[in-house]
């Protein structure tokens, strides 16, 4: 399997390859790191395709829906989950797609595949109760590290940053005290995000020992300096996180940025917030994406019925 691996390349997997990861990066802002996912999945498939036996056997930019078909009971006999496998089948479908606009193919074998069945996972949140337990221990703890943590926390629950919008946040965006931040996220689209007082606060104390942090004699235009002139890692950011909700008495393993985002999500929604408004400060393109908290709407709804419906006043009197 590895030596075969080793034969793959753009040029053999497809003549029309690299067009398609310039689309992603060029005309829809994809990350890095989403374009790099996209072409291990090309290359899977194409992998697959090519070794599939002589009856069988074909090239990606050739390949039928029963190939395809064949490629996805590849992936379930390997033990894949299931959202890896729709992950995949969702990067082929927009090759194929890109080849039929671009009249590479007179038809799109992806179009009547069935993504693979999944279950719907909700995101892990973090209670009211864990999130202030969080908030509080990274308010007690002194000096500038302390200062630091606990603005980075109170932004990222105030505002529901992705993790590498928070770390790369220009200083310039709070120096004013800004009411509302400005943040820059995927394909480089700005949204506005109110800011809450006690992280206006919080960021307002950073700045007042944010120096330390910056070597003498040199400069640095992020909010959170990092080491050679760049902003605070991901991972140091994680790091610090998890060692402040182990002081919190929280479960480590249960704690991340992106948790933190979720529940800044799911408490919005609990107290009353519309999911449209939801959407547009966490910068979902599509609210779908958004709508994966609604099963806390539906919980309040279930509670709105049971407390004030008088059908049910009548259920409890029974």
């Amino acid at each position: 399997m590895s030596r075969r691996r080793e034969t793959i390349s753009p040029a053999n997997v497809s003549r029309y390859f690299e067009a398609f990861l310039e689309l992603l990066l060029a005309e829809r802002g994809a990350s890095t790191n989403t374009v790099m996912a996209y072409r291990h999945d090309l290359e899977d498939a194409a992998l697959f395709l090519a070794g599939a036996g002589e009856k069988n056997r074909a090239s990606l930019d050739g390949a039928s829906t029963d190939d395809l078909r064949r490629y996805l009971k590849h992936l379930e006999s390997r033990g894949m989950a299931a959202r890896t496998s729709a992950r995949r089948l969702s990067t082929l479908r927009q090759f194929y797609r890109f080849l039929y606009a671009d009249g590479l193919r007179t038809d799109d074998p992806s179009a009547i595949l069935e993504s693979p069945r999944q279950g719907r996972s909700l995101p892990k949140i973090l209670s009211e109760n864990d999130v202030g337990a969080l908030l509080k221990t990274a308010a007690d703890r002194d000096g500038p590290e302390g200062k630091r943590i606990c603005a980075l926390v109170e932004l990222c629950y105030a505002t529901g940053m992705r993790v590498t919008e928070l770390v790369g946040l220009p200083l310039a965006a709070v120096q004013r005290d800004p009411e509302v931040l400005i943040v820059r996220g995927k394909g480089d689209k700005e949204r506005m995000v109110p800011m809450s007082p006690p992280a206006r606060q919080a960021v307002r104390d950073y700045l007042s020992v944010r120096d330390v942090f910056v070597p003498a004699g040199t400069t640095n235009p992020f909010l959170f300096p990092g080491r050679g002139g760049k902003h605070l890692s991901r991972q140091r950011f994680f790091q610090l996180l998890k060692t402040l909700a182990s002081e919190a008495k929280l479960d480590p393993q249960k704690v991340s940025p992106h948790v933190l985002r979720h529940a800044f999500a799911t408490h919005l929604l609990h107290h009353d917030a519309d999911l449209r408004s939801v959407q547009q400060m966490l910068g979902h393109a599509d609210i779908s994406t958004t709508q994966i908290y609604t099963h806390v709407l539906d919980e309040r709804m279930r509670k709105l019925v049971a407390d004030h419906h008088p059908l049910a006043s009548r259920a409890h009197a029974n």
